[in-house]
């Protein structure tokens, strides 16, 4: 898998002010009103459940995925 970010939603909606969802290394980071973030695995089986993290940047939050799956293995 690549571990490259791509955006989900089309890009014409940043503008709008919709934060689009982003893949990156088979989770689906989904972006809430609240400005936390929802992360996701994309397809079954899990390696890790679904969790949320704190308001934060995309790549804290791609940082904290790579933690929680080195973590994992």
């Amino acid at each position: 898998m690549s571990s490259q970010a791509a955006p989900i939603a089309p890009s014409g909606l940043q503008h709008r002010g919709v934060r689009a969802a982003v893949r990156y290394r088979g989770f689906v980071l989904i972006p809430q009103a609240d400005l936390t973030w929802l992360i996701r695995p994309e397809r079954s089986p899990m390696p890790m459940l679904p969790f949320r993290t704190p308001a934060s940047s995309l790549a804290d939050v791609k940082a904290l995925v790579d933690w929680r799956l080195g973590e994992a293995t």
